[in-house]
Formats: C-alpha cells, sequence, structure tokens
C-alpha cells in the first residue's frame, strides 16, 4: 500500500539556515523525485542523507518512513515514523502507520496502542488507509482476547459495506471467541465456521436481519458441536429481542461445553428483572467456575439485589467495584444495596461517585 504523501505537515520553524541548506535542499528534491519515480530504495538513501543534515525534517522523516513502509522494510519505517512522533505528536496519520509497522513486526501491544492513539487524533481521508487502520486494530484487539471491543471495531467496516473476507474471518473468529495468532486450515470446518459466522455477523450490522437469521440457522444446524456456535447465534438473536431463543442457546452450549462461564452471564444478564430468581444459579454458577471475573460478581449482585438478598449483593458488587472503577453502574447497584442495608454514609459515597462518573461519560 503505497501512501506517501498522505502526511505534510509544517516544518518547524527555524531562525537562522544553516550552512548546508543548498545541499539539504538538492537532497530532499532529488529524494522526492526518486520516491515519485517509484526509485525507493534510491529515495531512502537520499531521505537519509537529507536527514543528516536537517534531523528534525518532520516531512522527511515521514517520507523515509513510508518509502521504507512500502519496500517492507518495518523496522526502518517504524523507527522514521517514530521520530515524526517525537516531533509532531498530533501527527495522526503517522502514528497509523507506526502501528501498522508494529504489526508486522509482531508488537501486538504498542501497534494496538499506536493505531487507536492515531484513530484519536484523526487520520488522513484516504478512505483506504481508514478501512486498514479499523481492521488491523479489530485484530489486535481479538488476539488480546477483547472480544467486546473487537466486534465493536470490525462492525465499523461492515456498517460502511466493506465486504471482505478478511473482515468475515476476524469478525467470525471474534464472536466465537477465538484469541491469539493461530491461522486458519483453507476448507477445513473450521474455516467454514468461521468465515460463515462472520458473514451472517456482518450482514447482521447492516440489518439485513432475516438474511442474517437465516445464515445461522443454516450454519448452527451443520454444525451443532462447533464450540461457541450457540453462544454467537444466542447474542445475535438478543439483538432481534428474541430472549427466549437466545436462552436456548446459551443452554444449549453449556450442554456442549459445561464450563461455559460466559453462556452463563449471557442467561443471568438476559433474565436480570425478567426472572432474577432463574437467572441466580447461572450466575452463581458462573462466579464458581471464574471467581476472578468482575462481570460475574457484577451480574450476581445485581440478581441478588433484584431478589431481596441485598446483604449478600454487598460483597459481590464490592468485588465488581475493584474490576470496574470507573463504571458508574456499579456505584449506581451498590448505593441501592448500602442503602437498603441501613448504610447511609456509604449508599451517599456511591451515589456521588455515581454522579461524578455518568456525568464524566456525557
Amino acid at each position: 500500500m503505497c501512501v506517501a504523501g498522505l502526511l505534510a505537515p509544517a516544518c518547524p520553524a527555524q531562525a537562522k539556515a544553516p550552512a548546508s541548506s543548498a545541499d539539504f535542499a538538492a537532497l530532499a528534491a532529488k529524494a522526492d523525485a526518486a520516491r515519485d519515480a517509484n526509485q525507493l530504495d534510491q529515495a531512502a538513501a537520499l531521505y537519509e542523507q537529507a536527514l543528516l543534515l536537517r534531523p528534525r525534517w518532520v516531512q522527511g522523516w515521514w517520507s523515509l518512513g513510508t518509502v521504507e513502509y512500502d519496500l517492507n522494510h518495518y523496522a526502518r519505517a517504524a523507527r522514521a515514523l517514530a521520530k515524526v512522533k517525537a516531533l509532531d505528536p498530533k501527527a495522526g496519520t503517522a502514528r497509523v502507520m507506526l502501528g501498522l509497522c508494529e504489526f508486522q513486526l509482531g508488537q501486538d501491544a504498542s501497534a494496538l496502542q499506536d493505531l487507536q492513539a492515531g484513530e484519536k487524533l484523526g487520520v488522513t481521508g484516504d478512505p483506504q488507509l481508514w478501512q486498514v487502520m479499523i481492521y488491523h486494530e479489530g485484530v489486535l484487539q481479538r488476539r488480546a482476547a477483547k472480544f467486546e471491543a473487537a466486534q465493536q471495531t470490525l462492525s465499523k467496516l461492515c456498517s460502511r459495506d466493506v465486504m471482505d473476507v478478511h473482515v468475515d474471518e476476524q469478525l467470525g473468529l471474534t464472536v466465537l471467541r477465538v484469541p491469539g495468532k493461530d491461522t486458519l486450515v483453507p476448507g477445513s470446518t473450521g474455516s467454514q465456521v468461521v468465515f460463515a459466522v462472520g458473514h451472517a455477523e456482518c450482514v447482521n450490522v447492516q440489518k439485513k436481519f432475516d438474511q442474517a437469521n437465516r445464515e445461522y440457522k443454516e450454519i448452527v444446524q451443520r454444525y451443532p458441536q462447533y464450540p461457541n456456535i450457540h453462544y454467537a447465534y444466542g447474542r445475535f438473536l438478543i439483538d432481534l429481542n428474541d430472549t427466549a431463543g437466545a436462552i436456548a442457546q446459551f443452554k444449549q452450549e453449556i450442554k456442549n461445553q459445561p464450563n461455559h462461564v460466559f453462556a452463563r452471564l449471557q442467561i443471568a444478564a438476559v433474565d436480570y428483572h425478567i426472572d432474577s430468581k432463574d437467572g441466580l444459579p447461572y450466575a452463581e454458577q458462573a462466579v464458581k467456575l471464574n471467581p476472578a471475573l468482575p462481570l460475574g460478581h457484577y451480574l450476581l449482585g445485581l440478581l441478588l439485589l433484584d431478589t431481596g438478598d441485598y446483604r449478600k449483593a454487598i460483597p459481590q458488587l464490592e468485588i465488581a467495584r475493584k474490576g470496574f472503577p470507573n463504571q458508574p453502574q456499579v456505584y449506581f447497584a451498590l448505593g441501592n444495596a448500602y442503602a437498603r442495608a441501613g448504610r447511609t454514609k456509604d449508599a451517599a459515597r456511591a451515589r456521588a461517585k455515581f454522579l461524578q462518573l455518568n456525568q464524566g461519560k456525557q
């Protein structure tokens, strides 16, 4: 992907032109000409020479970085783009390109950080670069088992009608909760399921619900034992407000995988306020299976509170607060539980924290 010329920040003002300004100008012009003529190796060498004369030349570092990227020299490109990041911290496009280099180098954590920072700063209007950024951000989130975040990210591509097998693959892996870097074997059962589920989910994002439902039903019927297939379909049915169908799918997933924590949590979440008493044992089982998961304690606390057992709800919600220190709904629930237990000062503090966090999110 050639992205040379997408970023052209102004060069820093200089109080006095250096003695070698003529040499610098000549080298810069030759480097630009070589780049434009697609003589990339020559362009890279010329940019390096020019940067020796003017090491704070932001556009030069950018151009060198993009040339090296197009040459698949990702380590060299990353070094150049890191210079842009240091000299111009608000250059969002350069930050994204740095993240793409780090992705190629296997530096997943820093790649995700730089991609998200670049997205926040703002990138060039080139739609191709935006698509590449969003795709790689979603891949990195999925690899790190941040499945909900990855699904939201990859869904942005579907919402813009980016229908692509790579998007289907990553979205399928995401909703089926497959982390890591393992690749699919072409033509295998796993490959067929992943691509089919990913396509159905992408169609769902585009609000073609009937088509998505048909596709999900077909793949579930063909591969009823595939891990997380019923879980994925159940979550889709929640979007359709088919809570009974969703719960049936989650229960089938538990039958397939008896220790499935998230299927239990989904049942607990669906049952909250509808049939909290029925959802309570699923939340209790989820917490027992994975006591380190704050979401389990939060849902268990909500269900206990909703069924009138506020004393048992409080310690569960307090555990959830440690895991979700910035989530206002946790403090809202805690405030209610403390109030019902007669702990008025604790209730006031929890409610004040809820208001503070809730206002910050508006």
